[in-house]
């Protein structure tokens, strides 16, 4: 009887441990599945970088991460990272509209702010690696170049021309803002900038900056390394064409000869009229020579615009560093404008010619009048070619 009843106790104790040991088992597998499943365990993957400390370390010797990794800008304190700074000047009046009146406080980040969004092949990356997506790799940036002038000497054309270019993003509108707009401030100004990739250049055009005296000043207190593009073009034909465009709005207006001239007996211009004074382009180059060195400049040739845009548009891509894409095999002239437009784009029903606002008609004027404008224009023009070291050949 003892030993039955012994037996019996071991039995069921045997069955006990059993029960517990198989317990404990599901325990350890569900928990070890549990933790797999969240990321906790050593065998899942890892975030590469942590969104709220990108300065945490990495390995750089990974290769395989080359195309995952984001700017080495976004790492301040990482080995190689560009120096960044912030520029405050409340007090010294640093950024001033007009004399004395302080219209912005100046904070910035070398090279652009952060990243606002995230290309869809970039997202497929990271995605496939377990990289979770918030590190991001486009900005809206200041202009790295800037065509300011001048006014009815091709500017449109040009910028159309370039934008053809895929490392090229520019803003169609003109900003005015180192003309018009400066109150509004920097940060304004860098809202109205497309968003760009690492690698593409912004850009913005605003002729009437090559005759504002403001306007050097106000962008070197931007960025004094900025490239600036002027397009030139004939000063006397310019002033017909800007009276031209003026007249189309103003159908009432004077006649050319009355608003270039003084007085018609003597023949003395009048400088004080916009159309004649935009085309004194060596006393406007004087004053941006004061804040930027005449390596930062690019003039185009508004005549050879039309009559050779390859040639020209090779000239304004080496001068941005860029590739030359944009070749003679995306124009074609145009007899009725008189001007080249942009051959059919793939995808595209018609060809690419400016507005109809381009390429009008002249009126008539008086030769006399056009060759008292050409003896009056001469030594700028003159000035003008020894400054630049290229001849327009205009005279």
């Amino acid at each position: 009887m003892g030993c039955s009843v012994g037996c019996r106790t071991r039995l069921n104790f045997g069955k006990a441990l059993s029960k517990v040991s198989v317990c404990f088992t599901m325990v350890a597998i569900f928990t070890y599945f549990f933790y797999c499943l969240t990321g906790l365990c050593d065998s899942a993957p890892r975030q590469m970088f942590d969104h709220h400390n990108v300065n945490r370390d990495y390995d750089v010797s990974d290769r395989r991460y080359d195309n995952l990794r984001p700017p080495a800008r976004l790492y301040p304190h990482h080995p190689g990272a560009p120096t960044h700074w912030n520029r405050t000047d409340t007090s010294t009046g640093a950024a001033l509209h007009g004399a004395d009146e302080q219209v912005a406080t100046l904070q910035w980040v070398e090279g652009g702010l952060l990243p606002q969004e995230i290309p869809e092949s970039t997202k497929e990356n990271l995605a496939a690696n377990g990289i979770p997506m918030s590190n991001t790799f486009e900005s809206k940036k200041f202009p790295q170049a800037i065509i300011i002038g001048v006014k009815k000497g091709g500017t449109r054309a040009l910028l159309e021309f370039l934008r053809i270019h895929p490392d090229v993003r520019a803003v169609g509108a003109e900003p005015h803002f180192f003309d018009r707009f400066y109150e509004k401030g920097l940060e304004w100004y860098r809202n109205l900038m497309p968003r760009t990739l690492e690698g593409q250049i912004t850009m913005e055009k605003t002729p009437s900056y090559f005759v504002t005296k403001e306007a050097p000043r106000r962008l070197c207190t931007m960025n004094c390394r900025s490239k600036l593009i002027v397009v030139v073009r004939d000063p006397v034909t310019r002033a017909v064409s800007d009276y031209t465009q003026t007249l189309s709005k103003q159908p009432g207006l004077p006649s050319f000869q009355s608003l270039a001239l003084k007085n018609t007996s003597t023949g003395l211009v009048d400088t004080s009229w916009s159309a004649v004074r935009i085309g004194l382009y060596a006393k406007h180059l004087e004053n941006w020579l004061q804040h930027f060195p005449l390596s930062h400049f690019l003039f185009v040739s508004g005549e050879r615009l039309v009559s050779d845009p390859a040639g020209e548009i090779g000239r304004v891509q080496d001068f941005l560093g860029l590739k030359r894409v944009v070749s003679d095999k995306h124009f074609y002239f145009n007899q009725t404008k008189g001007f080249p437009c942009l051959k059919k784009p793939e995808g595209s029903s018609r060809p690419r010619c400016l507005g109809k606002s381009k390429g009008r008609p002249h009126p008539q004027i008086s030769p006399e009048v056009l060759q008292r404008l050409r003896d009056f224009y001469r030594p700028f023009n003159l000035r003008f070619y020894r400054m630049t070291g290229q001849d327009f050949g205009w005279d």
